[in-house]
């Protein structure tokens, strides 16, 4: 069997049968192509493909300089590939299992010192009923480290005033609890008794509410954190994504266990979650250059 008639079924199989979308179809279809491209430049046979020749074509693959990342999909498309071909019984085994994806270099996010946040909350007046709203935003995105779009998502019946919680529901549809200090419990009391005064109808229970009385979006949260941003004095780009990385570097810099700074976020694995120590280390080593005195001494 050609591959373009092996591609053609095995697209036919990922929709029809897996029901993956249109995008996803068409990225394998794309991966694939490309692989088809290398081995007919090298005239090389995909039933009888080996290591070597697996070698060969990520070599092939970094003369486009893709990033590690790219390279890493494309070796999954054909994994997957691969894996169908050994189902419709056209070879026996799937050498792509033996390829290990090439490392993918973490780029450690961006955040805010204790003194960036209490200046940027600070800097925000509490002059008119939006000011308020937009306080307790920023000050809930930092306090619990959630998701945009589950900060949008959150309902008054959600937040348990006496323990100071909020149930989340997050990725995957999977429900966790987030906790808040007393900070952030005064500026929400401060703005629900405001919210009321918004266009407000009697069936909206969404926290988070715009001037027609309408949840607040994902894309409406972070105007609103842009706004802010202009405003203060810090210098470097922020997002409300920011203050999550901000939480959970602050949390492991106080001494939090990695495990709960995990479950407070919802990240399936610790793998996600442990780029937050590179950002402590990375601060530690920082201030020990910049103070120690035998830091350059020879």
């Amino acid at each position: 069997m050609k591959i373009e008639d092996a591609l053609k079924f095995y697209l036919e199989y990922i929709e029809k049968e897996l029901n993956y979308s249109d995008l996803t179809k068409d990225n394998y279809k794309r991966d694939i192509l490309l692989y088809k491209e290398f081995l007919d430049i090298y005239g090389y046979n995909y039933l009888k493909i080996n290591k070597n020749e697996i070698m060969d074509y990520l070599k092939y693959l970094d003369g486009f300089k893709y990033s590690s990342k790219s390279i890493g999909r494309n070796l999954s498309s054909l994994r997957s590939f691969y894996t169908y071909l050994i189902e419709i019984k056209i070879i026996d085994t799937n050498i792509f299992k033996r390829i290990r994806n090439p490392k993918v270099s973490k780029k450690l996010p961006n955040y805010l010192s204790v003194v960036e946040v209490e200046n940027v909350l600070d800097e925000i007046h509490e002059e008119t009923k939006e000011d308020i709203r937009n306080k307790c935003l920023f000050e809930l995105l930092y306090s619990t480290g959630m998701r945009v779009s589950e900060v949008s998502d959150i309902k008054i019946r959600d937040i348990d005033f006496d323990e100071k919680s909020i149930r989340v529901m997050g990725k995957g549809s999977k429900e966790r609890i987030v906790y808040y200090g007393d900070k952030l419990n005064n500026i929400l009391h401060k703005y629900l008794r405001v919210r009321n005064e918004f266009n407000l109808s009697k069936d909206n229970q969404f926290l988070f509410i715009n001037k027609l009385g309408n949840k607040l979006s994902r894309q409406s949260i972070e105007y609103i954190i842009d706004k802010i941003m202009l405003t203060s004095e810090v210098n470097h780009k922020i997002s409300p994504h920011t203050l999550r990385h901000t939480y959970a570097t602050h949390l492991l810099d106080n001494g939090a266990d990695l495990r709960s700074v995990q479950e407070l976020l919802g990240h399936d694995s610790l793998d996600t979650t442990e780029i937050y120590t590179h950002i402590s280390n990375e601060r530690l080593r920082t201030e020990y250059m910049k103070y120690h005195p035998n830091r350059d001494r020879e």
